[in-house]
């Protein structure tokens, strides 16, 4: 047992973060998102909504303050609808460790998939929200 990591985060999921480097980003998934067709690195948070899956990683992580936004959603297809609690719900968790983080991009879904097949991972957590798929993006840890 370690102490001051989230019980949320397995041994597999801990290690990737720690592997990731700064640029690499990680996908959190919904349960409906096709994470095993886009990457080869796909680790199982069944069970856990990624609001809770933020407040764990995030105290362990540092957001890349380089990039315009190191938070990514995918938009709405065309004559769908976003519901706005799940950013808000996202963002709450984020500004417990990242008060000042820019504000989430939107892509379209196509380019949100090129994004999760380049992503360092993918992980499938048991969120059921539409549109709840993000993708953080690691920075550099401050000195």
């Amino acid at each position: 047992m370690l102490k001051g990591i989230s019980p949320l985060i397995s041994p597999q999921l801990l290690e990737i973060i720690a592997r990731m480097g700064h640029g690499d980003e990680i996908v959190l998934a919904d349960a409906h998102f096709p994470g095993e067709s886009f990457n080869n690195r796909v680790i199982r948070a069944d069970g856990l909504a990624i609001k809770d899956l933020l407040e764990a990683i995030l105290p362990l992580f540092e957001l890349d303050s380089y990039a315009v936004s190191p938070l990514i959603m995918m938009a709405a297809v065309e004559g769908d609808v976003l519901d706005p609690s799940v950013e808000s719900r996202y963002l709450s968790a984020i500004h417990k460790t990242n008060p000042e983080v820019a504000p989430v991009e939107r892509i379209g879904r196509f380019d949100f998939y090129e994004r999760a097949k380049n992503a360092f991972a993918v992980v499938m957590t048991g969120e059921v929200a539409k549109y709840g798929n993000i993708i953080l993006k690691k920075g550099v840890t401050p000195c």
